[in-house]
């Protein structure tokens, strides 16, 4: 058995987790070294690149992740969290912008700084090499199904807007690392909007894979030139039957979902909260946090929401949805899910709090 192997099954057994409660043993290896874990998953920064600046400018952060990092797929995310000055540990997603890895292989995030954004500001600003973060496993379903390994004459289409190119590049840097063979009869079309020249991501490297005989196509559009379905079919005439991976902005997205009819041929990800219309709670009752002792009237918005709105802090990684770090136990009522619309009534369920709205009396374990 390889050292490292047997190093981590010793670090993960149960004795010798018994031995060191009441702490995890975790906290103790942490003490010796940052990048020492038996369970959980941490990065040391490598690197950080910058790709953009201006108001909200961007950065690649290359990662060196604990020998506990499982590896991942094309197109899948995963939680971060950061220490940042003033502040708890503070946890939010972002897609894996490199090719898929396998494990404890370094991986690189690409990330936007947004105003309101605590840990991409802290990320695209602040960060140094040296630097440890917290991950979780990489975690998602938007994933390349398409390798020269599997290989097929399927055309792939992509449709993506600002941060939302992340995912993409992942898939197409994965296919060209692998051997992917645009003479075999297959091809990738990849379609990209950004704000101006200035704002693309990833312009450099982008221009060589779209000079290169590869059968990738890349088309960027800039400014005003954005997403419609008649530009889509000058194309892609056939894009309705063509395997398509679309992600960006909420108002791009629901462009091209509404471009493509309800085809199946469509996988979409959505890097920020879309919700259905009229999908959030009633503004009527009220809203218990029955662990805290807080509680008000209900106003309608996500039980996150309500919680912090009352000085509580719940634990919450995304705010999508997505990562489930904010599950809690509701005791009694109603809750809408704001993405969907479906409403639960059951007893002693857990629900997602940043996608969960009150509808009427509502209580939860918070």
């Amino acid at each position: 058995m390889p050292t490292a192997t047997l190093v981590q099954r010793v670090l993960g057994s149960k004795t010798l987790a018994a031995l060191t409660t009441p702490h995890d043993v975790d906290r103790y290896l942490e003490l010796v070294n940052p990048m020492w874990a038996a369970r959980e998953v941490r990065a040391q920064v490598l690197e950080v690149r910058r790709e953009t600046r201006g108001e909200h400018p961007v950065a690649t952060i290359r990662l060196q992740p604990t020998a506990t990092w499982r590896g991942h797929r094309a197109g899948q995310h995963v939680q971060v969290g950061v220490e940042v000055p003033g502040a708890r540990r503070t946890t939010r997603c972002f897609t894996i912008a490199s090719a898929a890895s396998e494990p404890g292989e370094p991986i690189e995030l690409t990330v936007r700084a947004h105003a309101e954004g605590l840990v991409s500001r802290y990320l695209v600003e602040e960060a140094q090499p040296g630097l440890v973060v917290h991950l979780s496993q990489a975690q998602g379903d938007f994933t390349l199904t398409e390798s020269p390994a599997t290989p097929t004459n399927n055309h792939l289409l992509y449709v993506t807007g600002g941060s939302g190119i992340t995912p993409a590049m992942s898939h197409v840097r994965t296919l060209l690392r692998d051997g992917y063979d645009g003479h075999a009869g297959r091809k990738v079309t990849f379609l990209h909007y950004a704000r101006s020249a200035e704002d693309q991501i990833f312009a450099e490297e982008l221009q060589r894979i779209a000079w290169a005989d590869n059968g990738v196509r890349v088309h960027l559009r800039h400014g005003d030139d954005v997403f419609s379905e008649a530009a889509l079919r000058r194309l892609v005439p056939d894009f309705r039957d063509t395997d398509t991976w679309a992600c960006g902005p909420a108002g791009m997205m629901q462009l091209v979902v509404d471009a493509y009819a309800g085809s199946p041929r469509l996988r979409t990800e959505h890097f920020k909260l879309t919700t259905v219309p009229g999908a959030g709670g009633s503004a009527e009752g009220e809203v218990s946090f029955t662990r805290s002792g807080a509680g008000a009237a209900n106003t309608g918005a996500s039980l996150l929401e309500q919680a912090e709105a009352l000085g509580l802090t719940p634990e919450f990684g995304c705010r999508m949805g997505i990562c489930f770090s904010c599950v809690s136990r509701k005791s009694e009522g109603t809750v809408r899910n704001v993405l969907t619309g479906e409403e639960s009534s059951l007893p002693d369920e857990d629900v997602r709090i940043c996608v969960s709205a009150p509808v009427g009396d509502c209580a939860v374990d918070l």
